[in-house]
């Protein structure tokens, strides 16, 4: 009978920090811009330079601990992990080993097996590398150093998560989190958030951990959730077939649904860590983490809880919009504009995201001013236009810029409330179809409804509904 086993995970998460400038120097930490042109000498470790430590990181980081309900570390420093790869021209990276800034922390996460709570180990600093890009067609390696120094956090996760749909779970719920304190723009795309996945597997019941592999810089979350199923069960036929794991780093493709060994996983002594010489030890005040706590924002959870009970809007909606900020802030700018917050979520929901999805845009690069969407909102509930004319406004103002009400005027979407001018079109509409007129007085009162639609064909679709109701009733034998 075959064993059953459990996969046993821990992350490694890499979270470059929305800082202006590089930890250690004053190079800027904007993405791309041609290469080797956001360097100076301290980026790149030449002889005598001196590096200093740019105080919002360590704000950052202290954010994110508390965040986290970390224990901030009162006393810090940094290390030289030293080790030789040509995207690390100084042949060490700065980084925290022996004095973390941020320890013991959690983070709860909720799948469709309930809720979990994820432990935190610890956070530390340090830079992050250059980049390098391999050239097929001229089968050479170029080196950009413009990402060397800049700033990066590491949440080191315990190992508790159990599955892939933890892993992804807690990326999400982290991603959200960060968004919402602002210290990271986490685009996963540009490698802004990735993670390290140490994985195991060990007989169910078991508590001792099974010889674990590592696959490395993962930025998607389908990628990751496939890696972790597919390394979890290939460590399995290995062992299951009389073979043992080797601890080493592996690369996962994606193409293949499969990983494959790159080096054998090295161990901290392998790096001969250091104290870092150059940089002055930390001192921490109390008066400053109280700062920082009493300036944090409100958390996604807090906003969804306060919108349901301010706001009355359901449970559905307030999830749906924090679930990116910048939605939320929308959100919370149109009901100060237009005091409708039932509206200002179907909005949102409905044709933002409708809109989102067509044009392929994230939340994040949404750029649309609030005070537009409220005249357009103003027009379609003070009766200046319809649904229709409405959601043709708003998909103006995402693409355009548009203003609303030249909108409407140039495009004739103003509905029309002249009492004497729907009265012709109802008495035109009751002398060509008498047979309605019949159906009605006999009491089909569908009839009352093909006559109301042949009234709004005549003024294409731009009266009142009511005013066209009204009338037709009174004027109905």
């Amino acid at each position: 009978m075959m064993t059953a086993y459990e996969i046993v995970v821990g992350l490694e998460v890499h979270v470059e920090l929305a800082t202006a400038s590089k930890i250690f120097c004053g190079c800027t930490t904007e993405f791309g811009g041609d290469p080797n042109t956001h360097v100076c000498p301290v980026c790149t470790g030449m002889p005598g330079v001196l590096p200093v430590l740019n105080k919002k990181v360590l704000e950052f980081a202290i954010r994110v601990g508390l965040a986290l309900d970390c224990a901030i570390t009162r006393y810090g420093k940094f290390d030289r992990k030293n080790y030789f790869y040509p995207d690390l021209p100084k042949a060490y990276q700065t980084s925290q080993l022996f004095l973390p800034i941020c320890t013991e922390g959690f983070l709860d996460i909720a799948t469709e097996s309930g809720s979990k709570r994820i432990g935190i180990h610890e956070i530390h600093m340090e830079e992050d590398a250059g980049k390098l890009i391999h050239d097929p067609w001229e089968d050479c390696t170029h080196i950009d150093y413009n990402r060397c120094g800049v700033p990066l956090i590491e949440i080191v996760s315990e190992p508790d998560f159990r599955s892939g749909e933890e892993v992804v779970a807690y990326l999400e719920r982290l991603r959200e989190l960060l968004l919402y304190i602002g210290v990271s723009d986490c685009k996963m795309q540009e490698g802004s958030m990735r993670a390290d996945i140490n994985l195991s597997v060990r007989p169910v019941g078991s508590q001792q951990l099974g010889t674990r592999t590592e696959m490395k810089n993962m930025n998607s979350l389908k990628m990751i959730q496939r890696a972790v199923e597919c390394e979890a069960q290939r460590q399995i036929e290995l062992i299951e077939a009389g073979g043992k794991v080797v601890q080493e780093t592996r690369r996962w493709d994606d193409n293949k649904d499969s990983s494959f060994a790159m080096r054998s996983k090295e161990n901290a002594q392998d790096y001969r860590y250091f104290p870092e010489p150059d940089l002055l030890p930390m001192s921490i005040s109390e008066e400053w983490i109280a700062e920082i706590a009493r300036e944090m924002p409100e958390f996604a959870h807090q906003k969804r809880e306060r919108f349901i009970s301010q706001f009355e809007i359901s449970d559905y909606d307030a999830q749906m919009i924090t679930s990116e900020k910048p939605l939320c802030d929308l959100f919370e700018r149109l009901v100060q504009e237009t005091s409708q917050p039932k509206e200002s979520a179907n909005l949102i929901i409905g044709e933002i995201m409708r809109l989102l999805n067509k044009t392929g845009q994230t939340a994040e690069e949404l750029r649309i001013d609030p005070l537009k969407l409220a005249k357009a909102m103003e027009a379609v509930l003070g009766g200046f236009i319809n649904r229709n004319g409405y959601k043709e406004v708003i998909e103006a103002v995402f693409t355009t810029d548009a203003d609303p009400l030249v909108y409407i005027q140039q495009k004739g979407l103003a509905m029309i409330g002249d009492e004497e001018q729907i009265k012709t079109a109802v008495m035109q509409a009751l002398e060509l179809n008498p047979k309605s007129v019949e159906d009605y007085a006999a009491g089909k009162e569908k009839a009352f409804g093909f006559l109301v639609g042949q009234i709004m064909r005549v003024l294409k679709g731009k009266a009142d509904p009511q005013i066209v109701n009204r009338i037709l009733k009174e004027m109905l034998p």
